[in-house]
């Protein structure tokens, strides 16, 4: 559910769309876009924007229950990892509510991606930049 405004129309359009258990995905330059789900493509060059500027805009707008990461990222983006989850705990505080966090596999990621509301692209370029953003309710 939408919670503010963003000024990219395509992304503010996907997250008012969103219902309970959707789920939106954020990413980074390399990761494979199924040509089936939309493709909100935010990079511009290598590191702009990053990673995590697009992910703090879109869950200023987006009520977040759940996130799922790759698995690899601890061991391979361990500094990414950890921001990743400082993020995720101040989201908590925000919102009011706990966010699950869960593992699966990089190929478990990439063949999720596919039921996705749709993919945001950013210009990161660091292994494992990927989250799955899962919808909660605002009440």
């Amino acid at each position: 559910m939408k919670k503010g405004t963003v000024l990219n129309a395509e992304i503010s359009a996907v997250i008012s769309r969103l219902g309970h258990t959707d789920t939106l995905v954020v990413c980074d330059a390399g990761l494979p876009i199924p040509s089936s789900t939309q493709r909100v493509d935010m990079a511009l060059t290598q590191g702009v924007p990053s990673f995590m500027q697009v992910l703090e805009v879109v869950t200023v707008e987006m009520q977040v229950e759940a996130a799922i990461l790759a698995s690899e990222i601890k061991q391979k983006n361990p500094q990414l990892h950890e921001a990743l989850l400082q993020h995720l705990e101040q989201l908590q505080q925000r919102q009011g509510n706990a966010i699950e966090i869960r593992y699966i596999s990089h190929e478990q990621f990439k063949q999720k991606t596919a039921d996705s509301q749709a993919v945001i692209r950013s210009g990161e370029c660091s292994p494992y930049a990927n989250i799955i953003l899962c919808a909660g309710v605002t009440f």
